[in-house]
């Protein structure tokens, strides 16, 4: 830990380089963030200035998501990216509708797995595993992913702004298609993922920020390329659509400019 940084800073973290959890963080208003990762998220914000507010979106979107697929009898899910803890976890949205919901998040990063641990340590029905999404089997084999998570009965497999930092080249759709196969009849897959339909000049402005600045990189996608994620499943009404729009819970919630949402589709679908 470098001299003046905070005494939550878990040891070997590069508080100079940006991260992607991180600089969500920043964007989503946290606290658990550097100055780098602050960085890349004023350079985002001066490409689109909206970006604060598609953040707040997509977790609202995972909220409502969880909730439905609780509705829905799901009661043990996998969130893989999970990021930093914020308000509205999964364990929180989920637990609240039936307090016996089991989750697992994943995510690589050290702050995110430091934090996650911290507010995890009393709740016997959530865990955070050190694991990458690009080593799905690895995930489905973990002993904290086995521990809470019985995959011969229906799972939430949630896949929230993460599949966009996995690059075509290490194929993202087999990822998705290995962690389907090893669910059950009657599980949902929730994706949210940057797209750059409606404005790909912003879209790929945005990819040059995290080329430059942040360990990871950045694919927008098309409709039809993120629609292949849902290859085996079936969608479920509104089908893929802007965050906002994918089942608001008031009118409050559907902004008044439709295309000031550009950036993410969102969708969740079911495995028959």
């Amino acid at each position: 830990m470098g001299a003046g940084e905070p005494d939550w800073v878990p040891p070997g973290v590069d508080t100079r380089r940006a991260n992607v959890a991180r600089v969500y963080d920043y964007l989503l208003g946290g606290s658990h963030n550097f100055l780098a990762d602050q960085d890349v998220g004023r350079a985002i914000v001066a490409v689109e200035p909206n970006a604060r507010a598609i953040g707040r979106a997509n977790r609202a979107f995972l909220g409502r998501a969880v909730r439905f697929l609780t509705a829905a009898g799901i009661r043990q899910f996998l969130d893989i990216g999970s990021g930093i803890p914020t308000e509205g976890n999964v364990h929180e949205v989920a637990q609240k509708l039936a307090p016996d919901a089991r989750v697992v998040y994943a995510d690589i990063d050290p702050v995110a797995i430091a934090h996650s641990k911290a507010i995890l340590a009393v709740n016997q029905n959530a865990t955070i595993i050190d694991s990458d999404l690009r080593e799905p089997e690895k995930i489905l084999a973990d002993e904290g992913t086995r521990s809470l998570i019985d995959f011969s009965q229906p799972v939430g497999l949630l896949l929230v702004a993460v599949l966009h930092f996995v690059s075509d080249a290490e194929d993202p759709w087999r990822i998705v298609a290995t962690l389907r196969d090893a669910l059950a009849p009657g599980s949902y897959l929730v994706v949210c993922h940057g797209t750059d339909e409606g404005n790909p000049a912003v879209a790929h402005a945005g990819e040059k920020v995290y080329q430059r600045a942040v360990s990871a990189e950045l694919r927008m996608r098309s409709r039809p390329e993120i629609l292949r994620f849902f290859d085996g499943f079936e969608l479920v009404d509104p089908g893929l659509v802007a965050i906002p729009f994918w089942r608001p819970g008031s009118p409050a919630e559907v902004p008044a400019d439709p295309t000031s949402y550009w950036g993410a589709l969102a969708g969740v679908a079911r495995k028959p």
